[in-house]
């Protein structure tokens, strides 16, 4: 008796699995490589009274990669200097020299840059790769915790999704690094968690090593209109600030119980430590400075009122996001040393929209705030030079003339320093990672092609090698358009 037709289809449904399962496994150890679970080394036996290791640590591993050498190229290094025909040498995973008539190892790959541009990888300090990826459904929909206004607790690591196919179209664009936060739902949204832009199955593979946690807060439309909706605060902007003042003051009560408690222990007393609780133990870890809090925020208003509650409780704002009124604050974030990341070409989408100008970054560069040019969306992460050049564009327009070398810092150091991670990476100066992009021509022009992106000195994309075009596993098997 010959089988069912229904048992015939599951088969060859089995079967197309199978063969697709087979192409995953070569594509992650073919241009995938370095991308596979590292082995987790046993954890040595702690000590009596050695703490805990951090939980989700890094397991980035930097892939091998021979030193290399871009040579003839216009370079802007990141630091408000252009050099041309210049030479920019990677070893080792690390920037070795940048400048001219750099002596060049017999042993590097040389790499012809003449009539092209070299620029630091570009960093985005404000992303949901992962969180929200794509396609865009509610099953992949997992950045916003929004049941409650309070959710410091969560952690946006534990909601990335590394299969994005987005990350790939980001490192398109010359993306290296990005901090990818929870959404704006929430008066605290929870940890954001800076990422190197390499293939992964973990999001461990991924984690900037190192890196400070963030916190995201958010103020203004998003959280009152979400909560006020349902009969409960906050409703209003006002309520928004009295949940936050009382959220810090329960955290400053939280953090004196952990250090009492922590000065018993160094004195050989005994007694219980207090229970864990995981969003005071954020909010203790902000007011302690280990944790940056980046403040989802629109209005002047509302930012120097955010200011006034972090001079009440002794915390500082590493960056207002959005911030399109900032201009209008310009002195009160250089003083409090406050950096913006903003974006160019949005405007008007809800009220508190309603005053942005394409000039923001402009004028707010010109008076010594620290910017950055982000994306908060899938598109916008794969042009992130264009943006660029929009603000500067409209500043010039104004009579705010921004060189190009200090605009790359808008989407370089600038982010990098907002992340926390400056020390490292965002600037193309010797002993810092090796994270750089080739350009086919001027990064400020709208023809700019990434042709090259080195991550710690590997080559992570190259434009004219397909093998290097990474695709998710979420893609396997899916037909592709034409490029």
């Amino acid at each position: 008796m010959p089988p069912h037709p229904r048992r015939l289809a599951r088969r060859g449904a089995r079967a197309v699995r199978l063969t697709l399962l087979g192409s995953a496994l070569a594509l992650l150890a073919g241009c995938a490589a370095g991308a596979a679970t590292p082995p987790r080394p046993a954890a040595p036996p702690l000590a009596e009274d050695a703490a805990p290791p951090a939980p989700f640590a890094s397991t980035y591993q930097p892939r091998p990669a021979p030193d290399t050498a871009i040579v003839g190229a216009s370079i802007f290094t990141g630091t408000g200097a252009r050099i041309d025909d210049g030479t920019v040498l990677m070893a080792a995973g690390k920037i070795v020299a940048v400048g001219t008539d750099i002596p060049i190892p017999s042993n590097a790959r040389v790499i012809d840059g003449r009539g092209k541009w070299v620029t630091p990888g570009i960093i985005d300090a404000h992303s949901h790769l992962g969180v929200f990826p794509a396609p865009g459904v509610q099953g992949h929909a997992d950045g916003n915790e929004n049941i409650d206004p309070y959710t410091a607790h969560v952690w946006a690591e534990h909601s990335i999704w590394p299969q994005d196919p987005v990350f790939t179209k980001a490192r398109a664009g010359g993306v290296t690094s990005l901090l990818i936060l929870p959404g704006s739902a929430n008066l605290f949204g929870g940890r954001g968690v800076s990422v190197k832009n390499v293939p992964a199955v973990t999001v461990q593979q991924m984690k900037f090593p190192g890196a400070p946690y963030t916190l995201k807060m958010a103020c203004g439309e998003n959280p009152k209109g979400r909560y006020g909706s349902r009969g409960r605060a906050p409703a209003t902007r006002m309520g928004e600030v009295a949940g936050f003042r009382r959220a810090w003051i329960d955290a400053a009560e939280y953090a004196r119980k952990v250090e009492a408690y922590e000065r018993k222990r160094a004195r050989g007393e005994g007694g219980e430590p207090p229970k864990r609780d995981l969003g005071l133990e954020t909010l203790a870890g902000v007011l302690k400075g280990d944790i940056l809090v980046q403040n989802h925020c629109y209005r002047a208003d509302e930012m120097a009122v955010m200011l006034d509650v972090g001079h009440e409780f002794g915390y500082k704002t590493r960056a207002f996001h959005h911030a399109v009124e900032a201009y209008k604050i310009a002195d009160l974030l250089v003083a409090d040393d406050v950096c913006v990341a903003t974006w160019a070409t949005r405007w008007g989408f809800k009220m508190e929209a309603y005053d942005a100008i394409e000039e923001n970054a402009a004028i707010l560069s010109k008076a010594g705030v620290c910017v950055a040019i982000h994306s908060d969306e899938q598109r916008l992460i794969q042009r992130l030079n264009v943006e660029t050049a929009v603000a500067m564009a409209a500043g010039r327009r104004a009579g705010i003339v921004i060189p190009q070398e200090e605009a790359i810092k808008w989407i370089t150091i600038n982010p990098a320093r907002i992340m926390g991670i400056a020390d490292r990476t965002g600037s193309l100066e010797a002993g810092k990672m090796a994270d750089v992009v080739l350009w086919s021509k001027n990064p400020f022009s709208v023809y700019a092609i990434a042709e090259k992106v080195f991550i710690d000195g590997a080559l992570i994309l190259d434009a004219s090698d397909p093998a290097t075009r990474y695709r998710s596993d979420f893609e396997i098997g899916q037909p592709v358009g034409e490029e």
